[in-house]
């Protein structure tokens, strides 16, 4: 008896934990399927996020629900001193989960908290140099994204992206897409995609896009797409995001293929919002 009963509990625990994602996203979608922002609430992220208002009927509802779930799982610490509002902690969350409003719970599997600075902050920073000897000094940063699920920003920066929300630079973006680049353990660039195919195609046009970016910076030729994105693969895929959700119309023409893999990717098309 004890044996049929320890089976049971071992076939009950490996089928629980092999669907652990399908009951968190059942369980979630009951909690707030009809849970809605308040007028006050709504009114704010029109405020800070003037496409809100643009967004069909159905993506609000989408970005309600991503957005109080994101602020029931997520934590806020201010540092330096910094007291975060619960304003603040809506003007973060808004902005981090119109990136994944397309996309089902468990959304940012990987985030834990937000470190929030009251503006740019210093930061250690480790250099090799060609002799391999390893240094230490300070750099100013206005965010991070760090793989073990922290993410910094700094305030300040949060609230220029917003006031400018088609200069193609929105710091909330920038950090949280390197959040999706990190959910497959690495950050190159190439964030978690379907299959096999999606990769390949994928890597072909990111690849084509990056090399373009790099010739076209040593060459000091006008790119729709910042600078700093010529970094690396991982700042290419934040850097794009960004100009992907506030310059959409731009980014299409300049490379369409490029943008219709961001459209694909993100699951919107944002030229629709402006």
């Amino acid at each position: 008896m004890v044996n049929i009963v320890l089976m049971i509990f071992l076939v009950v625990f490996v089928l629980g934990y092999w669907r652990f994602d399908d009951i968190r996203r059942y369980y979630w979608q009951k909690k707030y399927q009809d849970k809605q922002l308040t007028t006050q609430q709504q009114h704010l992220i029109s405020k800070v996020m003037p496409v809100y208002r643009r967004l069909s009927s159905i993506q609000r509802h989408k970005l309600d629900r991503h957005i109080l779930w994101f602020l029931d799982n997520i934590s806020f610490l201010g540092r330096d001193g910094l007291v975060v509002s619960e304003a603040m902690k809506w003007v973060i969350a808004a902005d981090a989960c119109l990136l994944v409003i397309e996309k089902p719970w468990p959304i940012y599997r990987n985030v834990k908290q937000i470190l929030l600075y009251p503006s740019a902050y210093y930061a250690g920073q480790e250099a090799r140099d060609s002799a391999g000897l390893v240094s230490f000094h300070q750099v100013i940063r206005q965010g991070e994204s760090w793989p073990g699920g922290t993410v910094v920003l700094s305030w300040h920066d949060v609230l220029e992206g917003n006031r400018l929300p088609g200069d193609g630079h929105n710091l909330v973006f920038h950090e949280f897409a390197h959040q999706l680049d990190q959910e497959t353990g690495a950050t190159t660039g190439t964030p978690h995609l379907p299959d096999a195919t999606a990769y390949k195609n994928w890597s072909r046009v990111f690849s084509r896009a990056f090399n373009h970016l790099k010739a076209s910076m040593a060459y000091q030729m006008p790119h729709v797409i910042h600078s700093y994105g010529a970094t690396n693969e991982a700042e290419f895929f934040a850097v794009v995001t960004e100009t992907f959700i506030e310059k959409p119309a731009a980014l299409r023409q300049f490379d369409s293929e490029l943008y219709h893999l961001l459209c694909n990717y993100y699951g919107f098309d944002p030229s629709c919002w402006y």
